[in-house]
This record gives C-alpha cells, structure tokens and sequence, in this order.
C-alpha cells in the first residue's frame, strides 16, 4: 500500500512538472507570436504616404500651392529626335509653375509627344496616344487649375501657356497636361488672358521652328512621332 502511495505521488509530481513546462512553452510562443506582429507592423507604421498621392480634382489648386513651396525650381529643359529646349518658368504664376514642376519629377512629360502643330502659330505638347498618358491622368481625377494671368505676360514668339477647354468653361479653368508655344514672329493678342502664360524658350527656339515643319494629318498631329523627354529640371 505504502509502494502504490509513493508512484501515485510520483506521477503527480510529474504531471505538475508537464503542465509547468507546457505552460512556459505556451507564454513563449505566445511572446514570440507578439513580437512577430510587431516587426510586420513596422514598415507599414513607418511608409510615408507621399504628398502627390493626395493630389485630386477638389484639391489641386492648394495641394500646388503647397508643392511650390517646396519644389522650386523654374529651368526645364526637353529633349527630342529634333533637337534639345529649354524652359524658364515664371514664379508669378506659382500654381501653374508648381503644376510643371510636378509633371516634369513624375515622368508625364516623358510619355508624351507633340501632337498638334500649326506653322506661323503654334506647337503644342503634352498628349499622346499611349495608355500611360491617359492612366496618368485618370490617376489623378483629370485636376484643373484656375487660371493666373499676368498682365506682364503675354502671348509673345517663345512664349509657353496652358491649354483650356473653351466650351463649358466660364472660369477659364486650365487643362494642366497640355501646354503651347507660340512659334509665330506676330504677338497672339487674342489669347492674352484668355490662357495662362507660365514661361517663356530661353534656348532651343530654332528647335521650335524645325518641329512646327513637320508633315501633319488633317488634325495637325504629326505623321511621325516628336517625343519629348526631359533632360534637366533646375
């Protein structure tokens, strides 16, 4: 009788030594399955949520106007198969300056081409046919920007101004991706505050004048491609 006492005690013993042991396994794992959560959380807690990633068609005149302040620069020089231009942006138009800046850091201007050319007028640029152009746009709800005129800048040889949708448009609210020069020798009076002029070609205006010869269809859009890519922002 006194044998059968001791192996139960025995076994009880040894039991109480499994559950502790199970019990620390337990509060391991579960410390180990604690710290894990953790480490997988860091890089989310800690991605930045970029400001371009806000931009949209409610916000985009403030969203610019904080941009600017922080993007400064107002030389942007492009390249094509035609030879190089370069831009210098007025900061008395800081919105639609803000909005080039933008354009030229993202990579827009990189997809697209010239794509309406009128001799003794002007060339314009910023659209194109590729899906990445269109999904550029999407992305960020197709924003207008309210116009900035200036009555210092007007529509002279060399200047770059804003296309605007004339229909339904009182506020005269600027299509930001597509852009002109004028290439004519005449002043264009009749687009003086009609649409924004937000610079001027420092360099590269005989380049102008070759693109503008190109061979285009019944809507002015060349036959042959004049991509444009940009060289320098500064």
């Amino acid at each position: 009788m006194i044998n059968f006492l001791r192996l139960l005690l025995v076994l009880l013993l040894l039991n109480s030594c499994n559950d502790e042991k199970k019990v620390k396994v337990i509060s391991k794992l579960k410390k180990e399955k604690s710290t894990n959560l953790k480490v997988k959380k860091k890089p989310y807690k800690k991605q930045n949520i970029t400001v371009t990633d806000t931009l949209n068609h409610n916000n985009a005149n403030a969203f610019f106007r904080a941009y600017g302040k922080i993007n400064k620069e107002t030389i942007v020089e492009f390249s094509t198969r035609l030879g190089n231009f370069t831009f210098q942006l007025y900061k008395d138009t800081p919105i639609h300056r803000a909005n080039f800046i933008f354009l030229a850091k993202k990579g827009y201007f990189d997809t697209t081409s010239f794509h309406r050319l009128v001799p003794n007028f002007v060339a314009q640029f910023g659209n194109s046919d590729r899906m990445t152009t269109i999904n550029f746009r999407n992305k960020y709800k197709n924003y207008r920007l309210k116009p900035e005129f200036r009555k210092n800048h007007k529509h002279f040889r060399g200047a770059l101004a804003v296309a605007r949708d004339w229909e339904y448009n009182p506020d005269k609210l600027s299509t930001p991706f597509e852009f002109y020069i004028v290439q004519s020798k005449k002043p264009q009076h009749h687009l003086n505050f009609e649409h924004t002029v937000i610079g001027k070609v420092i360099k590269g205006m005989h380049v102008i004048d070759k693109i503008i010869l190109e061979k285009t269809d019944k809507d002015e859009w060349p036959f042959k491609d004049i991509d444009i890519k940009v060289v320098s922002i500064r």
